[in-house]
Parts: structure tokens; sequence; C-alpha cells
């Protein structure tokens, strides 16, 4: 089953969920704010973006913005990144959306139309 974090009031998350629901795709939803994806998971969704960090970070976000991370994240140690989302799910991109064969990070349809019915095959392309 897939998991999906997600931030209540973000308008992105809410048509993700409408299309998992349209698509009749079995998910769990877990606010974001309150419980941030763990470590493991961090680390998961970037090896799916070939390890790109800044893939997994909200950089349209208030809190990217206000700890001024465009200018700081290329150099920042890999440990500091993961702490930072681990311990401020509003740093992180969603929805965040982890299950079988999948790691998704932000919601497009096309990409989700690829990824999603193939649950389970064991492979997966993020990239737009």
């Amino acid at each position: 089953m897939l998991t999906v974090y997600v931030y209540e009031t973000c308008s992105t998350c809410r048509a993700a969920l409408a299309w998992l629901r349209q698509h009749h795709i079995n998910h769990r939803t877990v606010p974001i704010k309150d419980h941030p994806p763990s470590r493991a998971e961090l680390e998961r969704m970037a090896a799916a973006y070939g390890g790109e960090l800044r893939r997994i970070f909200n950089t349209s976000g208030l809190e990217y913005r206000r700890l001024s991370l465009a200018s700081r994240l290329d150099a920042m140690p890999p440990a500091e990144a993961y702490a930072l989302l681990g311990g401020n799910g509003m740093l992180v991109k969603r929805p965040f959306v982890l299950g079988p064969g999948v790691a998704l990070a932000g919601f497009d349809a096309k990409v989700w139309t690829r990824n999603l019915p193939a649950m389970g095959a064991g492979s997966f392309s993020p990239a737009p």
C-alpha cells in the first residue's frame, strides 16, 4: 500500500489525493507537518531522484526561504539536509509518496499514471 505524506491545506496534495481516489489506488495518508518522513524514507526518495536532495525539498515553501536554503543547500552535508527534512515536514516536497517499487515527490499526473499502476513491479522513473 502507498503511504502519502500530505499537508491538509496544500492544493497539490488535495489534487493528488483526488487522483488516487479516482484511480482506486489504496493509500494511507500521513500529516507531513506532524509526522515528517523518517531518515530511511528520505534516503529512499533521494535515491529515486539520483541522490539530488534539492528535488525532495519544498523549494517554494516559506520555511525554505526563511532558512535561506537556496544559497546553502548545494554545500550542505547530506546528514544536515536529512536532519532538516526529518525535523520539519514543511521543508519536504509534497505529496511525498512511498510504496512497493514507488517513490515520488510532488504531483504530476503523467508521472503518477506511468508509475503507480505498476506498483510492486520494482521499477520506477520519477523524472518527467
